[in-house]
């Protein structure tokens, strides 16, 4: 018999086949009164999988008694109560490492568009007012100073990739990181004001929440940009809009916002913002790499009892 697996998560209708041949898959969001299938049939269900935009809380774990393992898709797992799964001996798989170098290229594209401004240049000639005026002259990039916020897989490669540019770099964590080159900064202020650019590759969570706050965005200064490709509560959005409304800041390039898919409406009237829709990791590439990690995750623990990537609690 097929292993009882039920998913919760936003999964690509590829992975969803696959794991529809090798499980039992049952989809709560097809379930006409979700709340009841689970009090009728959450002891059922030994897997569990989900997306970083979805998770997994104390709450839906309790509904499932039996449950011995959670895949989730993405690298994100601010969502996910891993503490809770642990307590419980629930093994938590994610899907990091795979993603690491499109991130990575979003975080530079993001960052040479609001220095060089780009968007707001194609944006300039498809409304016609290069025939009217030249357009503003911008930041240079080579050179410049990388503050990243987050040392981690993707914080890595973003460090790697600025040595194409001849940037210095400096980080900050809660910890400094053993095995990097890069300078460490323990005071987030002071990378605030020494950067350039202020690159958020940190986790979310509690923990982090608003981490990059008015008092961070005014060191920053109105020379410095903000790059998010973090996760969208790590910013006080309300204190960054106004930063950007007054110039306190030079500009700001979004990937990720507090109320997914919802994005303040203020924000659009920003030239100074250059706003994507949470795209870091969508390629086809990644996005398989992603759905194959999913998977094999679930793969490795029914026939192996491990994980190829498992999560711990922070």
């Amino acid at each position: 018999m097929k292993t009882p697996l039920l998913n919760v998560g936003k999964l690509p209708p590829a992975l969803v086949a696959r794991l529809a041949q090798a499980y039992a898959l049952s989809t709560l969001a097809d379930e006409k009164d979700p709340a009841q299938f689970l009090l009728e049939h959450g002891a059922s269900f030994t897997a569990l999988t989900t997306s970083a935009a979805v998770g997994a809380n104390q709450a839906l774990m309790d509904q499932l008694p039996h449950l011995q393992v959670i895949s989730n898709f993405g690298v994100g797992l601010d969502k996910v109560d891993v503490a809770h799964a642990q307590t419980r001996g629930i093994a938590v798989g994610y899907t990091p490492d795979v993603l690491n170098d499109c991130v990575a290229d979003i975080a530079f594209g993001l960052l040479i568009d609001v220095a060089r401004g780009m968007s707001a240049a194609d944006r300039f000639v498809r409304a016609g007012q290069w025939t009217q005026g030249v357009f503003p002259l911008a930041r240079k990039v080579s050179g410049a100073k990388l503050g990243l916020v987050g040392m981690g897989r993707i914080g890595r490669t973003i460090a790697k990739r600025s040595s194409g540019f001849d940037m210095q770099v400096r980080y900050h964590t809660r910890t400094p990181v053993a095995d990097v080159p890069w300078s460490y900064e323990p005071s987030l202020l002071e990378l605030a004001a020494w950067a350039d650019f202020l690159v958020v590759i940190t986790a979310g969570g509690a923990g982090t929440r608003h981490l990059i706050n008015a008092e961070v965005l005014k060191a920053l200064g109105a020379e410095g940009f903000l790059i998010n490709v973090a996760r969208g509560s790590v910013v006080d959005e309300a204190a960054l809009l106004l930063a950007l409304q007054n110039r306190q800041i030079a500009g700001a390039a979004l990937d990720v916002f507090e109320n997914e898919p919802k994005v303040p409406a203020a924000f659009m009237a920003q030239d100074n913002a250059v706003l994507l829709p949470h795209i870091a990791s969508a390629t086809r590439e990644t996005r398989q790499a992603m759905a194959d990690r999913v998977f094999d995750n679930l793969q490795a623990f029914f026939s192996q009892g491990i994980l190829l990537s498992a999560a711990s609690a922070p």
